[in-house]
């Protein structure tokens, strides 16, 4: 049976951190049991899908994305009860949910990975990816993890090198190796028959290594090397048809280093494997994948060239995701807005969601993305939690010594991952209502005022906004089937297109500066209305700071 239906197009995402989302036990830790208490909140939010981040057991060395059993619950996101009910709550509301499906690689605690470093005849030994190494028992070749240094650990026991694209702890699977891949359907069945919706499937791009660059030095970053491997659309349509296509569900592959052309061989319905991709060009525009370490700033022209290539080059022939940040990414009104004053964070967060959620595409928001959650204001190097970001701190400024202490600091507080991992902040009680202790790492000072319980009570706020926008998502035919053009491209400060259809179109316009724009209102159709706006008012010919206004006819 191939799936049914594509309801996930019309659908909004709402991915949450687990770790990070609302503690119900009180021990600082974001749990199962907390996303059940918070049910109403994200039904009166109006999403219909919530991805969860990895809850499978883990020894936490890159917060859970090292799997250690695919089949149990991480003792403290609670049990896999805990997990039933929240699954049977989500569904009681009509609402999805999404697991993070992570097989690129395990934990190094994985039974798999246990017995396959025991010896080299081990049945288990080609779960994972062996080699030799050169003479003088260097790594078999120069490849980099995403974590920086080798992508080659050396075992001792066994006088081999294994491959891991990140932390030495996820050592990757060999998915050439059959068995593997059968390993991997049988859990993926397991879940979909407990009744998930679907899967986010972790650096999926990836899976496929060419085993002759195994021995082959590289320019290039190896997870890059890695990406759209030799054999990566057979396993996928492979996966397809072993598992995917007896489930009416949603698939999102995150591809690393995608071009459009690859996206249309990922997610076209013809080539029958994901229904959509994440592409990460648009989050380097800052030289945030490139080299995330700089004080590099983003050129709105930039921004408009990848949104405007992936809208042409995907529509009509594949499906395409919309995000402005993710738990790996900078808050997006401290990377793309303006947080200077209040006014100007709540103008240009507004406008940020309508610049992206108008476009082709299922829109997805990170949790505390609704309320505007921006960046952390980090001091010392001791409050960071991220591997990826203590890693590059003790790479270039204790080790290289090519960047001074404070400069890396300023880097981490633009660019790390943690800033998307704080607490969410529910209330203005201690702690953010996030937990009644301290929590894992620290909630941003700002939730004195930042908070969803004092949204719910202002009319103006970012929260009530991103209700009536995903109001507009969900019911609006022209913004999920409509075609795209562009106007004033070349604008540094303005943002506009339209979305038609032969049945009628809409208008965005938004201001990227908080300095007043002018622009020529003729592109709007006449008898037009405006659909939403962040202002009250709207001034004709001018677009005021980090406005944003939305036309429909």
């Amino acid at each position: 049976m191939e799936k049914k239906s594509c309801w996930w197009k019309k659908s909004v995402v709402y991915e949450i951190y687990v770790k990070s989302f609302k503690d119900s036990n009180g021990d600082g830790i974001g749990d199962l049991k907390g996303i059940t208490e918070k049910m109403e909140y994200l039904q009166e939010l109006g999403v219909d899908v919530l991805w969860l981040t990895p809850v499978y057991e883990s020894p936490g060395d890159d917060n859970g994305y090292d799997i250690s059993d695919y089949c149990s619950i991480m003792k403290g996101f609670g049990t896999m009860e805990d997990f039933e009910e929240l699954l049977g709550e989500a569904h009681k509301r009509k609402m999805k949910i999404v697991m993070d499906l992570v097989v690129n690689h395990t934990s190094d605690e994985h039974a798999w990975f246990v017995e396959s470093r025991k010896n080299r005849e081990n049945p288990h030994r080609d779960y994972y990816i062996w080699r030799d190494g050169k003479e003088g028992n260097m790594p078999p070749n120069n490849w980099t993890s995403c974590f920086l240094g080798s992508a080659w650990q050396y075992d001792e026991q066994t006088k081999q090198y294994y491959l891991h694209m990140f932390s030495k702890k996820q050592p990757d699977l060999n998915w050439d190796y059959e068995p593997v891949r059968k390993e991997v359907y049988e859990m993926m069945r397991w879940w979909l028959d407990k009744g998930i919706d679907g899967f986010r499937m972790d650096v999926i791009s990836l899976i496929s290594k060419d085993g002759k660059m195994l021995h082959e030095d590289s320019d290039i970053k190896g997870h890059c090397v890695c990406a759209n491997g030799p054999r990566v659309h057979e396993y996928l349509q492979e996966m397809r048809s072993e598992v995917l296509s007896h489930y009416d569900i949603m698939t999102v592959g995150e591809t690393p280093s995608v071009t459009v052309e690859e996206a249309c061989r990922y997610a076209t319905e013809q080539q029958k494997e994901l229904d959509m991709v994440f592409q990460f060009e648009l989050m380097d525009v800052d030289g945030g994948e490139s080299g995330k370490w700089n004080d590099k700033k983003y050129h709105l022209q930039d921004v408009k060239a990848v949104l405007r290539k992936w809208q042409k080059g995907l529509h009509g022939l594949a499906w395409g995701s919309l995000f402005w940040n993710n738990h790996d990414q900078p808050r997006v009104v401290s990377r793309f807005g303006d947080t200077s004053t209040k006014e100007y964070w709540n103008k240009s967060a507004k406008m940020l969601a309508t610049a992206l959620y108008m476009l082709q595409g299922t829109p997805y928001i990170y949790q505390g993305e609704e309320l505007g959650m921006t960046n952390l204001n980090f001091q010392r190097i001791d409050e960071f939690r991220d591997i990826e970001s203590l890693n590059a701190y003790q790479e270039y400024v204790e080790k290289e010594k090519s960047i001074s202490a404070e400069d890396m600091m300023r880097y981490l507080r633009k660019s790390s991952r943690d800033n998307a991992r704080s607490p969410m902040q529910w209330n203005d009680s201690e702690n953010a209502g996030f937990s009644e202790v301290s929590p894992w790492i620290e909630a941003n000072s700002n939730y004195t005022w930042l908070n969803a319980e004092s949204q719910m009570k202002d009319k103006d706020s970012v929260l009530h906004y991103y209700q009536k926008l995903i109001r507009i998502l969900r019911e609006n035919d022209i913004v999920c089937d409509g075609e795209f053009e562009e106007f004033m491209e070349d604008s540094p400060s303005l943002y506009c297109y339209r979305r038609f259809t032969s049945n009628g179109e809409i208008v965005v316009c938004c201001n990227f500066a908080k300095e007043e724009q002018t622009w020529d209102e003729s592109i709007v159709p006449e008898s037009a209305e405006v659909l939403i706006g962040n202002y009250e008012e709207h001034r004709s010919g001018y677009m005021q700071a980090y406005e944003a206004v939305v036309y429909q006819k």
